[in-house]
């Protein structure tokens, strides 16, 4: 079944003016201009995290006028606001961003309030810690994750979340290099390369920066790049399973990828921030594959398989064997980047994080998973009994529906004001997520059951 979403819902060009909205809220304010320019990188990007930084819409224009001077979040958010003055008393789901909503297993909270209450006695209490994160918290994500992969506690790196690694990873690297993506991807990987100087100008007729390699991975080539076609980049960022396509890259593919960065002599950042998600026997770990010690750093988090994304707390993997072309080590220098720009992850996060990998924090840790495993199971065949291409919710929390014909723009705002389901625009993860739409399967189950059944709905009378 191909439904096509209609075009005047909201106009894909959006009469977009890049900064004319956020102008706009400045209006009215009084202000001392100084003599300092801002930095001409900022200015490149054409994103406000999300999603679009700004428009101007038909849709109810006097009313995002007024949201653009008080919201300060994405368009998704600004598009809530809209729908929530729009329609008061609706029973909005969110399936968009995907945050956590499960609570925290006691173990885990009981852990972190021992922690407190230790904080507050003479014996108990302890001020900085190592900024490369507390020995035995390393050892902990060494044995838990890379049993028998030749991890040493000492590569470990925790910090307050992958996406902040990103961040210092793209600090670390600097503004000279060139840079490789997934198409579509985690959107933080090409903003923090425009911020850091890598990305080039924006190139408006495909999209795309002029010196990013976007890696289109579809389902034509199984969600995996065409590594016969693709330029070499130094730095090449890859996620499995993927965010947003739910993909989670096949053994043989990542052996690929290893042996490309090997002849290209670049370096993988590799994101495994969903691995706990994987059912099959794709690899959870980049360095199950041989020789990927020497071409990959791995980043991952605490954040969606523990509901951690307000605790804060992740790890980055730095092997010894990775060195820079002058053979100097990488771990040296992403030391020195941690205790230079970071103090250490909170003491009280670190307990909670060492507690969810005791026996029975990985047991009751693993149940959040199956839960919202469950939830994208809900979705992925309630959207597939209407007839709609859905892939993912396999080896992630999410799913990723295709719509043939259709402005994912468009395809967002009808289910929005027809149903009061936030979703996710699949351009807002690049060009080639257009087409398409995300839906997170972090939820709580009720949630999840009555957006299926309004989504059905919807669908079926767009059928019919």
């Amino acid at each position: 079944m191909y439904m096509t979403f209609s075009q005047n819902v909201l106009q894909p060009t959006m009469l977009v003016a890049r900064l004319s909205c956020t102008l706009k809220s400045q209006r009215g304010r009084n202000g001392h201009c100084t003599k300092v320019p801002r930095n001409v990188n900022m200015e490149k990007l054409q994103h406000g995290y999300l999603f679009p930084e700004v428009s101007c819409l038909e849709y109810d224009f006097d009313f995002l006028k007024h949201a653009t001077s008080t919201a300060q979040g994405s368009l998704i958010e600004r598009y809530e606001l809209m729908h929530l003055e729009k329609y008061p008393h609706a029973n909005v789901i969110d399936l968009g961003i995907g945050d956590t909503t499960e609570p925290l297993p006691t173990i885990v909270t009981s852990s972190m309030i021992d922690f407190v209450h230790g904080l507050s006695t003479a014996k108990g209490y302890k001020g900085y810690g190592p900024e490369q994160g507390e020995k035995a918290l390393r050892k902990a994500i060494a044995d838990a994750f890379y049993k028998d992969l030749g991890i040493k506690p000492s590569e470990v790196f925790v910090s307050d979340g992958a996406q902040c690694d990103i961040s210092r990873l793209q600090l670390l690297m600097g503004p000279n290099l060139n840079i490789a993506v997934q198409d579509p991807s985690f959107p933080a990987y090409i903003d923090s390369s425009v911020i850091i100087g890598q990305a080039g100008e924006f190139v408006d007729t495909n999209g795309k920066y002029k010196n990013i390699e976007y890696m289109t991975c579809g389902p034509p080539t199984d969600f995996f790049p065409d590594l016969h076609t693709t330029s070499r980049a130094e730095l090449i960022f890859f996620c499995s399973p993927n965010n947003p396509t739910g993909h989670a890259a096949t053994r043989k593919q990542l052996e690929q990828l290893v042996d490309f960065a090997k002849m290209n002599g670049s370096i993988i950042i590799f994101d495994s921030a969903y691995s706990a998600y994987i059912t099959d026997d794709s690899p959870k770990s980049i360095y199950e594959i041989s020789g990927a010690r020497e071409v990959a750093i791995e980043v991952s988090s605490f954040s969606k398989f523990a509901s951690f994304t307000g605790v804060r707390l992740g790890w980055t993997v730095v092997p010894e064997e990775l060195l820079y072309s002058n053979g100097f080590p990488v771990v040296h220098d992403f030391n020195r980047i941690m205790c230079t720009c970071f103090n250490g992850a909170s003491n009280i996060a670190q307990a909670g994080g060492l507690a969810c990998l005791s026996p029975e924090g990985l047991k009751a840790v693993q149940s959040l998973v199956d839960y919202y495993m469950e939830n994208a199971r809900i979705l992925v065949n309630a959207l597939a009994s209407l007839g709609l291409t859905v892939y993912g919710g396999k080896n992630a929390p999410y799913v990723w529906v295709r719509f043939p014909g259709s402005n994912s723009w468009n395809v967002f705002a009808e289910i929005l004001e027809k149903t009061h389901i936030i979703t996710v625009p699949g351009s807002g993860f690049g060009p080639g997520g257009e087409g398409y739409i995300r839906l997170s399967a972090f939820g709580q189950r009720d949630s999840i059951i009555e957006a299926s059944e309004r989504l059905k709905y919807l669908l079926y009378q767009g059928e019919n």
